[in-house]
């Protein structure tokens, strides 16, 4: 699949240039009114309309590669693997096991008082916290 999509993107690549150098050779819509009053482009290669008929049909064929190259690549692109079935409904995934407790603490030993911490008590003039030392 991988060497279908190299392929089909420099099909694209070369399309692209060739689209970009037909359009920058042709003439456009003015260029015309000189050939109708005898600027001498009769003698071109094409004749006096072939090289604008063959130039625009050339044009209109490689744009019409590169669109179904851009296509293809999109398809390549958004092609997924066949899976099984949606993410929801595969197992579940298994949930961490909770932390086992400390055995060394004290509240592992079976009749043992755990101590409290001690309250702080906050000064009623710590509003701001300004020009206070830390308690110890």
């Amino acid at each position: 699949m991988n060497l279908l999509a190299n392929v089909v993107l420099t099909v694209q690549i070369l399309s692209a240039l060739g689209v970009i150098g037909l359009v920058l050779i042709q003439h456009g819509k003015g260029a015309d009114m000189g050939a109708a009053f005898g600027s001498g482009s009769s003698g071109s290669l094409f004749g006096a309309t072939g090289g604008a008929n063959f130039l625009s049909r050339s044009t209109a064929a490689l744009a019409a590669v590169f669109f179904v190259c851009t296509l293809a690549l999109a398809y390549m692109g958004n092609a997924r693997p066949a899976s099984t079935g949606s993410v929801l409904e595969g197992p579940a995934a298994a949930a961490p096991a909770p932390a086992a407790p400390d055995t060394g603490s004290a509240a592992a030993i079976p009749g043992a008082a755990t101590p409290a911490a001690p309250a702080v008590q906050e000064p009623a003039s710590a509003a701001s916290g300004a020009g206070q030392t830390p308690a110890k």
